[in-house]
C-alpha cells in the first residue's frame, strides 16, 4: 500500500480574526481594523498533518461564515475516513456537495496537496505539474486611503527591492487618482505601476475615466467596471491601447471561456480562492494562455498560508507570467500564522522545495487568534 493511501482520520478547524496596518480601500469596499480567514487542518492514521486556508472577502467571493460552514457541517463528511490518494474525488464531492464556496474547496485541496506531498516526498509544485521558476516578481498593492501612508510604503519597498506596486483606484475619485499616477511617475519612477479598479467605476461613465489614466501607460488596467458587464469591458478594451486585465468577472475556467468568446480582456487575476483550487486555477490560466491572453498570480486578504499555495501554483504554471501579489504576510497583516517568515525578499517570493508546501502555521498562532475556541496542538 503506498503511504499516500494512509486514511484521513483528523479534520480541525480554526476561524481567526487577524490584525491588519492601516484601512484600505478597494472600489467595492474597505477593510480595516482585521481580516478574517479560516485554516483546516487534515491529520492521517500515521499523524501527518496538512494545512489549508480559506480566504474570502463578503463583497468578493463570499463571507468567511459562509466558508466556514462550508468546510466544517458539509465538506466534512466527503473527508473523515477516506484516503489521502483519493483527493481528486474528494474535491469533485466537495464541488457538488455545496455550490459556490470556493475559498473553502481551496482551502481543502490546500491541505489535502500538503498531506499528499509529505507523504510522498514531494513539495506541492511537483504534484502540480512540475516547478517552472525559483522566484516570482511580486508586487505589492498601494490603497491606503492616507497617500502619505502609502508613499512612506513606497519608500520602504525601495528599499525592499520590490519594483512593481499596483494602484488601487476608483474609491476616492478621478483627481485622486490622477494626482497619484502623476506622483507615481515623477517621484518613484523606478516603479513599474499596475492600475486596479476593483469594479469602481460606473458602466455609464468609466470609459472616458479609463482613458485618462491610460494616457499614464501603466501596466495593465485592471476591472474597471462591475463584474457583469462584459460589453462595457469589451468596449474598453477596444478603445485604450493598455492591455485590460479582468478579475472580478473571471472566478473559473467557466467564466474564462465566456470572457474569451467576448472579448473582454487581454489577461486575467488568477486567484486559487475565487477559482476554488490551485488545478481550476491551473485550468482557468491555461485556458486563457492558450487563446492569448496573459495571467499573474493574484491574492485575496491572505495569511502566509494561503500565499504558500498561490506560490506552488505560480511556481507550477508557467502560463502565469505577470507575477504575484502575495505581499499581506509581510505587508499587511500585524503578525502571520507561519512558524517561519513568507519567502518574499528582494523584490521576489521564493518557492520552497521543502516537502507538501514547506512551512507550517505555528499552531499557537492559530490558538491565539481564533474565534472559535482553541483547538489542541
Amino acid at each position: 500500500m503506498s503511504e499516500r493511501d494512509q486514511i484521513i482520520i483528523g479534520y480541525d478547524l480554526w476561524y481567526l480574526s487577524l490584525p491588519v496596518v492601516s484601512a484600505r480601500d478597494h472600489g467595492i469596499g474597505r477593510v480595516s481594523g482585521t481580516c478574517e480567514v479560516i485554516v483546516l487542518r487534515l491529520r492521517t492514521e500515521g499523524g501527518v498533518e496538512g494545512f489549508g486556508e480559506a480566504s474570502p472577502w463578503s463583497v468578493f467571493t463570499g463571507s468567511p461564515e459562509a466558508s466556514y460552514a462550508a468546510l466544517d457541517r458539509y465538506i466534512r463528511p466527503f473527508v473523515l475516513n477516506r484516503r489521502v490518494s483519493e483527493r481528486e474525488a474528494i474535491m469533485a464531492d466537495a464541488q457538488r456537495t455545496v455550490a459556490h464556496c470556493t475559498e473553502a474547496k481551496a482551502a481543502l485541496e490546500t491541505a489535502l496537496l500538503d498531506l499528499e506531498g509529505q507523504l510522498a516526498g514531494q513539495p506541492v509544485h511537483a504534484l502540480l505539474g512540475g516547478k517552472h521558476c525559483d522566484t516570482i516578481p511580486l508586487s505589492v498593492s498601494l490603497a491606503n486611503p492616507d497617500w502619505a501612508a502609502d508613499r512612506a510604503l513606497l519608500a520602504r519597498l525601495r528599499e525592499d527591492g520590490v519594483r512593481i506596486v499596483k494602484l488601487k483606484t476608483g474609491f476616492a475619485g478621478q483627481a485622486f487618482d490622477l494626482m497619484r499616477l502623476e506622483e507615481l511617475s515623477r517621484d518613484f519612477p523606478e516603479f513599474a505601476v499596475r492600475v486596479d479598479y476593483n469594479q469602481g467605476l460606473a458602466a455609464e461613465t468609466a470609459l472616458a475615466q479609463v482613458r485618462e489614466v491610460a494616457a499614464f501607460k501603466p501596466d495593465f488596467i485592471e476591472q474597471p467596471v462591475p463584474a457583469p458587464f462584459f460589453d462595457v469591458m469589451a468596449e474598453i478594451r477596444a478603445e485604450i491601447d493598455v492591455p485590460l486585465l479582468a478579475d472580478e468577472s473571471v472566478f473559473g475556467p467557466e467564466d474564462m471561456a465566456r470572457a474569451i468568446r467576448e472579448g473582454i480582456c487581454d489577461g486575467v487575476s488568477i486567484k486559487i480562492m475565487k477559482s476554488g483550487g490551485l488545478t481550476r486555477a491551473q485550468e482557468t490560466t491555461r485556458l486563457a494562455a492558450a487563446h492569448g491572453l496573459t495571467a499573474y498570480g493574484g491574492d485575496m486578504f491572505e495569511a502566509g498560508l494561503a500565499h504558500l499555495a498561490g506560490t506552488h501554483m505560480v511556481a507550477a504554471t508557467p502560463e502565469i507570467t505577470l507575477g504575484c501579489e502575495f505581499y499581506q504576510a509581510r505587508y499587511y497583516l500585524r503578525e502571520d500564522i507561519l512558524e517561519e517568515p513568507f519567502p518574499c525578499d528582494g523584490g521576489v517570493v521564493t518557492v520552497p522545495d521543502a516537502l507538501g508546501l514547506g512551512i507550517r502555521p505555528d499552531v499557537a498562532k492559530l490558538n491565539q487568534y481564533s474565534q472559535n475556541g482553541a483547538r489542541a496542538a
